[in-house]
């Protein structure tokens, strides 16, 4: 674009999309530039398994969606090249990914905690008395005291 931003080599109706599009992708390279700064072997040390396919997810959908606007910059259809297969297969596996982030932050069932709750919940005083009360009495009739042995 020239200094003033006005040219006759497009209509101006198209302007402020150009310069969305010009802020974009500078937004992009400095994402890029961050990205690349790091060498790649050192990155992955740096992450676990999970968050090195994230990022190897994004780096790949990143280069095909650079890819898909210069093919529409070219005036070629995307929508028919084979780089929206590429992109829709990239987008699943980032669903995968997500799905299983998903999964390890869902909550789990403690079963012990559950049956403590269940039980307590259907706590019946009354029937807890009724119950030590035969308890005792079934313990007091089964014990025979017990005889002293005889001094010397």
């Amino acid at each position: 674009m020239a200094a003033d931003g006005k040219t006759d080599d497009y209509p101006f109706e198209i302007d402020e999309q150009l310069k969305g599009f010009e802020s974009s992708m500078s937004a992009v390279k400095n994402m890029l530039g961050t990205l690349l700064s790091m060498p790649k072997n050192e990155l992955e040390k740096k992450l676990d398994p999970l968050d090195q396919a994230k990022l190897d997810l994004m780096s790949a959908y990143t280069l095909n969606s650079l890819f898909w606007t210069y093919l529409v910059t070219q005036g070629v259809n995307p929508r028919e090249h084979g780089i929206k297969q590429e992109l829709e297969r990239i987008r699943t596996y980032m669903n995968r990914v997500k799905d299983i982030t998903d999964k390890k932050k869902a909550a789990r069932l403690d079963k012990g905690a559950a049956g403590r709750f269940l039980r307590n919940a259907l706590y019946d005083p009354k029937e807890k008395a009724s119950r030590k009360t035969a308890a005792a009495a079934h313990k007091t009739s089964d014990v025979t005291p017990a005889k002293r042995p005889k001094k010397k």
